[in-house]
């Protein structure tokens, strides 16, 4: 089953927007089977983002997402990485559409609430990045029968 790494910023977590947020991928079908509160460390944060290590902007998304608490989570579900992503919405609120989390909550770039992993690639790395293989819990929820074949 696939896998996928979504954060809730700091700014989702400081707006009281965690409940609404998870409610969305509860809803449409997907299996939560790791969570944390935490304070990422810079390191952690660099790691994260190194992708964008040398882009003007790197310093201020290390800055924003260790300013305070998020939410780290792993999902699991047939397609999870692509449907994550478009549950999401662009990285640009004032692109995304109308219903994903970005064009319903979320005002400008620099805070657009979430973060989820592009690619099963990345959301592997991202998990191994962020959790232990022993925090993560593997079940199989009475409805699945009633959203999967």
């Amino acid at each position: 089953m696939e896998r996928t790494f979504l954060a809730i910023k700091p700014d989702g977590v400081q707006r009281g927007l965690v409940g609404e947020i998870i409610g969305r991928f509860e809803a449409k079908g997907f299996t939560l089977v790791g969570m944390k509160l935490m304070t990422a460390s810079r390191e952690l944060a660099e790691q994260h983002y190194g992708v964008h290590k040398e882009r003007p902007f790197f310093a201020g998304l290390v800055d924003f997402i260790t300013s305070g608490p998020l939410v780290a989570m792993v999902w699991e579900g047939d397609g999870v990485v692509a449907s994550a992503r478009k549950i999401i919405g662009a990285t640009n609120p004032l692109n995304s559409e109308p219903g994903t989390i970005r064009g319903d909550l979320a005002v400008n770039v620099g805070r657009n609430i979430i973060h989820g992993s592009d690619a099963v690639e990345t959301a592997n790395e991202e998990i191994r990045l962020w959790f232990k293989e022993e925090e993560l819990s593997s079940w199989t929820p009475c409805l699945t029968p009633w959203i999967v074949e």
